[in-house]
């Protein structure tokens, strides 16, 4: 090696540790800038190969294989490498992971991301007539018949494969991507899920000790492979968190029979009860995957089937609650009930032969969860989904079978307002963040609420007539006391606010059903203590007002506006009428 490209090298294995290691910012960014300029010169890969050999630092190690992933990327776009020079890097990334399986974990991440990266780049590359860059589970099958360090390495390989072929870039025209990610689902994605099925298989099987990183390390990965999986964008309709609840999987008629067979769900559900806490929230979440697949991928025989299978695993879950308590575990679980509903209809749930115990522990788990509401707050959502999606539904299930939601949904909504009053003083004295603030997330909760008080209105009417008889009576009272404390009022005002944010809504919920003279005027009686109320906090306005109460008036009137007032309302009711003219008079 000359004495200058020595130098050269030298000079680069500085800047690395300059960039990785040092805490002097304007250090750090001139090694910054100095590696981008490295990046686009014209040696930049010689020297990086040259680099990665020489390297006995990590900083070392990592920025040759960054530098090559970024400069391969931007040739790509102008004047891409020769086709033998870029199987020659991918051969060399192989070869450099494959004997060298201990390196630290981020410089193995950057050189797998770079296979990735190229593999995808050259999907469609062809050597004498042979698509070279295509062959992925033989590149890695050396890897996965080694040690665990190197079995975690292949299994990595294919998962960063997946998720890299799976997102759309910038640099890059949208129709090559949706191309390329075509190609590999229709050519490689079902073996790759075949094969981390069958590894999951023999993992389980082994009895694996997830003591040892290295074991719960492979574990981990292979469950991340079968969600990158389960997770594709099969059509290129990419979908969002805020989709969450409207996702279905559009897995390909080829891949049926993974899921004709029970072994598949089964495999998943065993594994959620062997393995730890820390684990387990993967495997809920490739059971929410595989529990959104579309309904058209059965006929119904096959589609009632698969749901017994189901409902059966989510039932043994309910039964054995003892990971639930785990946030994460938690949060996945119930993303898996909502989709219950929002991929099957109720007429075939009532149809599972152990509906009635399933619907039962799912009713105990949602009000549980509502008593707890300090716990996973932003997990609630998915239960109300669900219990908003079943009773939507009551007015169209034509199965004989009981749907028993009169006697759930009374629970269920019970269960949010009561927990919700309760709430009221316990933030105030430990000084909690109060979800009255968060507008959005009540907004949201009121709404599906609407349509879950509706069921069974009059139980839901009784309840919050008692209800706000009693706050309003102890408000009442402590404004006309002298000895009243500041505090007591703030508690009362709280509870109040919450009463008349659910007033509106199930008001609102009105337009869901078809509703009865008799619901008419429990809407009236509703509305009555409203105004009177409304009348309590204006002669107080002088003194003092409360800003979410107002807020929630606001919110009130523009439900009762909506339902019995607006310009599209079909028809005036005598009954509410008359029961605001009484409450005005």
């Amino acid at each position: 090696m000359s004495s200058c490209l020595y130098q050269g090298l030298a000079q680069l294995e500085i800047l690395c540790k300059q960039l990785y290691e040092t805490t002097d910012t304007a250090v750090r960014h001139q090694a910054e800038k100095a590696l981008v300029e490295f990046t686009n010169s014209p040696d930049c890969l010689s020297k990086c190969q040259l680099l990665l050999e020489r390297g006995s630092v990590s900083s070392k190690q990592m920025n040759p294989s960054t530098c090559w992933s970024t400069h391969l990327t931007s040739l790509s776009l102008s004047n891409p490498l020769p086709l033998e020079q870029r199987i020659d890097i991918r051969n060399y990334v192989l070869n450099y992971l494959a004997t060298r399986p201990k390196l630290a974990a981020f410089v193995t991440q950057a050189l797998i991301q770079l296979y990735a990266r190229i593999t995808k780049l050259g999907w469609f590359d062809c050597q004498k007539d042979d698509y070279v860059f295509r062959n992925v589970i033989a590149d890695v099958t050396r890897f996965l018949q080694d040690s665990v360090e190197h079995c975690i390495i292949g299994v990595t390989i294919l998962s960063q494969l997946t998720n890299e072929i799976n997102q759309a870039d910038t640099t890059h025209p949208l129709t090559k991507h949706r191309k390329i990610a075509s190609s590999f689902r229709d050519s490689s994605l079902f073996d790759i899920f075949t094969l981390s099925c069958n590894l999951l298989k023999q993992a389980s099987g082994k009895n694996l000790n997830l003591n040892d990183e290295s074991q719960h390390g492979l574990l981990m990965q292979l469950l991340k492979l079968s969600y990158n999986c389960l997770n594709y964008d099969f059509i290129g309709t990419s979908t969002d968190e805020s989709s969450d609840d409207l996702c279905t999987v559009q897995i390909p008629t080829s891949w049926r029979s993974a899921f004709l067979d029970s072994s598949t769900l089964q495999l998943f559900f065993n594994l959620y009860h062997s393995i730890p806490p820390s684990l387990s929230p993967l495997v809920l979440s490739c059971l929410v995957q595989i529990a959104s697949v579309r309904r058209s991928l059965f006929n119904n025989a096959e589609r009632a089937k698969f749901l017994s299978h189901l409902v059966d695993g989510v039932k043994r879950i309910l039964a054995n609650p003892q990971c639930l308590p785990d946030p994460n575990n938690y949060h996945e679980f119930c993303r898996l009930l909502a989709r219950l509903k929002s991929n099957y209809q109720l007429g075939e749930l009532v149809k599972v032969e152990n509906y009635p115990e399933v619907i039962r522990l799912i009713a105990n788990f949602t009000v549980t969860s509502l008593q707890h509401w300090e716990f996973a707050p932003n997990s609630v959502h998915y239960l109300l989904s669900l219990w908003q999606r079943l009773a939507a539904s009551v007015p169209y299930v034509k199965a004989t079978e009981p749907h028993l939601l009169e006697t759930y949904t009374p629970e269920v909504t019970k269960a949010y307002i009561t927990s919700r009053l309760e709430s009221v003083h316990v933030i105030l004295r430990d000084g909690l963040e109060d979800p009255l603030d968060d507008a959005g997330l009540v907004q949201q909760q009121l709404d599906q609420l609407s349509t879950i008080g509706r069921c069974e209105y009059e139980k839901t009417c009784a309840l919050l007539v008692q209800l706000f008889d009693q706050a309003a009576q102890t408000y009442q009272e402590l404004l006309q006391s002298t000895n009243s404390s500041a505090a007591d009022i703030t508690v009362q005002e709280g509870r109040l606010t919450w009463l008349v944010y659910i007033i509106g809504a199930v008001i609102g919920g009105r337009v869901s059903f078809a509703s009865t003279d008799e619901q008419d005027a429990m809407d009236g009686e509703l509305v009555c203590r409203v105004l009177q109320l409304m009348n309590l906090t204006d002669s107080r306005l002088a003194q003092a007002g409360n800003e979410r109460l107002e807020l929630a008036m606001l919110s009130f009137f523009e439900q009762f506006r909506k339902i019995y007032i607006g310009d599209q309302v079909q028809k005036s009711s005598k009954v509410i009428s008359e029961c605001v003219l009484l409450c005005c008079v």
